[in-house]
């Protein structure tokens, strides 16, 4: 006896499937390469439509009394933002004698601080000449600037200086006075106050003294710095070469391009939740999957074309098969894949018709059926309202459909079984349980599932183990077999196997 504690915990079910989504993604190729394209085409056109202006360029040495060995960079990124104020922009405007606003011309040129003490100014004008013009015009207000700055900053520090030094040598003179106003006495307490004075007036003297060595250098420093600010690279043109930028922003539109396409496709797999993996399929339609046939291409070369070709002709031999192996009608349902399934029925009843008459059911609602190229002594196609008739006429193969709009009650007069053939990523996940629903509210059980134009590199297993419906191995009943007694012995039907876990799954 088990007991709900004894029963294995259903496995947990991820928020997003990664294998689901890699294969959304890559089935929705075309979107993202598009977009890929049209960045591509995007960026070169960009390149050739709107080239860049004429851009001058020249360099800076810039030196700096505070300059330090393992200084980071903070002197030159200061420099940096002094050179984009109004006042070094008004300044070079005055150098040129232009009118234009110093808030228009700060938005022509920027500063680079290639290294601590090393400024590159970037210019952009409407010609060459204008461009280096602006170039050398604000590298020269810039060093004017920095030269005066650095100057005041000199005289200030010496003035201070000085003006120490100046109120020392008051206290000297005072000092000095007391020493010459006191006569020699014996006292010791003279001596030991004349010795003080003495002692102040040499600290004075060499304070006084260091003072005046203070602000010389201060005066003396100037000049090396000045000397060392000056420009090191003259104004010249930036090269531009239209192949090289095309190529540049051609590259960089295909990665945006694909990055957006990527995102998109990735977003809108995740919030439409169309299955594309079989085992997916097979898990919301309760059914497994039988066969697979890839959708015809009209580009696919001649080894793919032979390729497609013997899927289609084991496709037909599966589900001739299947419908001899019941008394019962069967039918084609369609989502997706209208012109698909017309193809396979056809070719299905042409495999049937070597065995007797067979009539296909047209159930679609559009005219792919009809409009199908068919050879002289294929099966004969009749409506869906002559559905009775039909069945007077020899075996009866339905096609129809369970796509948005279907009459779930017409289904039955096309076949009490049905195959689905389904396209894959067609329909939602919430869909593909409405048609499950549908069918088992119709007593129309699902021999299997056709898979159209699955994802080529899909290993999963589109099979489902735990139900009556097991593909082809097994239907929900079994020819009646007699007893010894001569009497018919009701056999039973199979048991639900056991769910086997799976690999990554934990078994309880």
């Amino acid at each position: 006896m088990t007991t709900d504690n004894d029963a294995a915990p259903p496995a947990a079910v991820p928020l997003v499937d990664l294998r689901s989504l890699v294969a959304a993604v890559r089935r929705r190729r075309r979107l993202w390469c598009s977009l890929g394209l049209l960045g591509l085409l995007m960026g070169a056109a960009v390149a050739v439509v709107l080239p860049p202006p004429p851009t001058a360029v020249t360099k800076l040495l810039v030196a700096h009394k505070e300059d330090q060995p393992n200084d980071m960079g903070t002197l030159i990124r200061t420099d940096v933002e002094l050179l984009g104020t109004t006042r070094i922009a008004d300044r070079a405007l005055r150098i040129l004698k232009s009118p234009e606003s110093p808030e228009d011309f700060m938005r022509d040129y920027r500063g680079t601080g290639l290294t601590n003490n090393l400024l590159q100014i970037t210019v952009t004008a409407d010609s060459d000449a204008k461009a280096k013009a602006r170039a050398k015009a604000l590298a020269d207000a810039f060093i004017a600037d920095h030269v005066r700055r650095m100057r005041e900053a000199a005289k200030a520090e010496s003035d201070a200086l000085l003006a120490q030094r100046d109120r020392m040598r008051s206290e000297l003179a005072k000092v000095n006075k007391e020493i010459g106003d006191r006569s020699p006495e014996s006292d010791p307490k003279a001596s030991a106050s004349m010795e003080s004075l003495f002692a102040r007036r040499a600290e004075l003297g060499s304070r006084i003294a260091d003072l005046d060595q203070r602000a010389e250098e201060a005066r003396l420093g100037t000049p090396r710095l000045v000397a060392g600010t000056q420009i090191v690279d003259a104004p010249r043109m930036v090269r531009y070469s239209l192949p090289r930028t095309a190529a540049t922003d051609a590259a960089i539109g295909l990665v945006l391009g694909l990055f957006l396409g990527l995102a998109v496709a990735a977003v809108g797999s995740v919030v439409a939740d169309r299955p594309v993996l079989r085992r997916e399929i097979a898990a919301n339609l309760g059914a497994s999957v039988i066969a697979e046939l890839p959708a015809p291409r009209r580009t696919a070369g001649p080894w793919r074309r032979r390729r497609s070709r013997a899927a289609g002709e084991r496709l037909t031999t599966t589900l001739a098969r299947t419908v001899r192996g019941t008394a019962e009608p069967v039918s084609l349902l369609e989502l997706g894949c209208a012109r698909g399934a017309s193809v396979i029925a056809l070719s299905v009843a042409r495999a049937l018709a070597e065995e007797g008459p067979v009539v296909v059911v047209d159930g679609l609602p559009g005219p792919e059926l009809a409009k199908s190229p068919r050879k002289p002594g294929d099966p004969a196609v009749v409506s869906g309202e002559s559905a009775e008739a039909a069945a007077q006429q020899g075996r009866r193969l339905g096609v129809g459909s369970v796509a948005p709009g279907t009459a779930w009650t017409d289904l039955q007069y096309l076949g009490s079984r049905t195959v689905l053939v389904v396209r894959a990523g067609h329909g939602s996940a919430t869909w593909l349980h409405t048609v499950a629903r549908q069918l088992a509210d119709q007593h129309i059980p699902v021999i299997g599932v056709v898979l159209i134009d699955p994802d080529p590199r899909d290993r999963t297993d589109g099979t489902l183990w735990d139900g009556l419906h097991i593909a082809l191995r097994g239907h929900s009943e079994r020819p009646v077999r007699q007893n010894g007694t001569g009497r018919p012995r009701t056999e039973r039907l199979p048991m639900k196997a056991a769910r086997v876990p799976d690999i990554d799954q934990e078994a309880r």
